[in-house]
């Protein structure tokens, strides 16, 4: 299958995880693949080298998404190596849980400035060059928490949350130009950071969810492939909750 062939992604902090899983799955699918990452320089390289590896062109960079200035800088970069951007996935993100009374304001600032601002900042970047070609998919990782909120989380489930009404926002501003804005919303995923959880907190999530278990990296790739390819050209400021039926 090459449901992505001849076309050009970003994707947002791809070393690991969630990002990890699409950039491989674009790639197979036959996308050139621009990633950015934050500080594993050894894990970037050894991305970059899996995915050209599969005959696509890969290129991993050093950029931080919460800065506007490095996301201008980045889409120029990516042009001159790539040509166009097709796709765009705003991955990355990080979390501060706390209680609100003990959360510090440097923590909330903190994740809405990775979380949410990085959208913007990327959306912004890009978005000259959609416009141009008349054609393009945006694709914002938000959250079950985004969804319906989580104790101890308010500051990542409000920059989960602004992301649905930025992307639905975007849907209706840029759809005249055929540039098609989503979300997709997973659930409770198992990466290299919930495996050190205890295992014991970690079954009781899984017996809550109505499919019995955590979703995998790829099962979040295959949604965004569907909503990056032509297979979704109908398809704009929509919420994708993949999530093993957790908010039904």
């Amino acid at each position: 299958m090459n449901l992505l062939q001849g076309k050009t992604a970003i994707i947002t902090g791809a070393t690991r995880g969630i990002g990890k899983g699409i950039a491989q799955i674009f790639a197979k699918n036959g996308a050139n693949v621009a990633f950015t990452y934050s500080s594993s320089v050894e894990a970037a390289t050894a991305l970059e080298k899996e995915l050209n590896a599969m005959g696509v062109k890969a290129k991993g960079y050093q950029s931080n998404a919460a800065s506007y200035d490095q996301a201008q800088e980045l889409v120029k970069d990516v042009l001159e190596t790539f040509n166009s951007i097709d796709v765009l996935v705003n991955n990355a993100g990080i979390t501060k849980d706390n209680l609100l009374m003990r959360m510090s304001e440097e923590d909330f600032d903190k994740v809405v400035e990775v979380n949410l601002k990085s959208v913007f900042n990327m959306t912004k970047a890009v978005q000259r060059t959609m416009l141009k070609q008349r054609s393009g998919s945006i694709i914002n990782m938000s959250s079950v928490v985004g969804v319906k909120g989580n104790a101890g989380q308010a500051n990542y489930a409000a920059s989960k949350a602004g992301i649905i009404g930025f992307s639905k926002s975007v849907a209706l501003e840029l759809g005249s130009r055929n540039i098609r804005s989503n979300v997709v919303a997973p659930g409770f995923i198992e990466t290299e950071m919930t495996a050190k959880l205890d295992e014991k907190v970690v079954d009781g999530w899984r017996n809550a969810i109505p499919l019995k278990r955590g979703g995998t990296p790829e099962d979040i790739a295959n949604a965004c492939l569907y909503l990056a390819s032509d297979l979704s050209t109908y398809v704009t400021g929509q919420v994708l909750n993949v999530d093993g039926g957790m908010l039904t």
